[in-house]
């Protein structure tokens, strides 16, 4: 099953994206822990690319796409024109330095790396967009409950 939003970069919207996560994915049997922290990476990616790429410009966008497959699968694709930011590729920050340093972020993105199973970065050329991509896979005995 297929699920697509497309919403502004204002950080207003992230709302609007985690109702999307959510209403989307509760009808599927996940743990509420699990679907609180897919709602958790999918929020903490969007709202670095509406700062840090769109600098909450209402006038640009980002689409969101989710991909549930039977097997268990469940997959992220978050598409925007801005500045393309290869986060896979990122060296995990230090927790105790982080703390040491009283440093505002960088734990985000340590916490998508640790949620999700699969993450990727690639740009289109065909496209001119750049596409984020989260996965998260299901536990042998849980795949079967992926069913609508």
């Amino acid at each position: 099953m297929s699920y697509n939003i497309q919403v502004s970069c204002c950080t207003g919207e992230l709302q609007t994206i985690r109702d999307f996560v959510y209403d989307k994915l509760k009808k599927y049997e996940l743990s509420d822990v699990v679907l609180n922290q897919l709602i958790l990476a999918v929020d903490e990616i969007c709202a670095n690319l509406m700062i840090h790429a769109h600098h909450c410009n209402p006038k640009h966008t980002i689409e969101l796409a989710i991909l549930v497959k039977e097997c268990g699968e469940i997959t992220f694709e978050i598409y925007d024109q801005g500045q393309g930011f290869d986060f896979p590729a990122q060296r995990e920050p230090c927790i105790k330095d982080i703390i040491k340093k009283r440093k505002k972020g960088g734990v985000g993105l340590l916490l998508v790396k640790r949620i999700m199973d699969r993450i990727e970065y690639e740009y289109s050329d065909k496209t001119q967009r750049n596409v984020y991509r989260l996965q998260k896979f299901s536990s042998a005995s849980s795949r079967e409950a992926l069913t609508e």
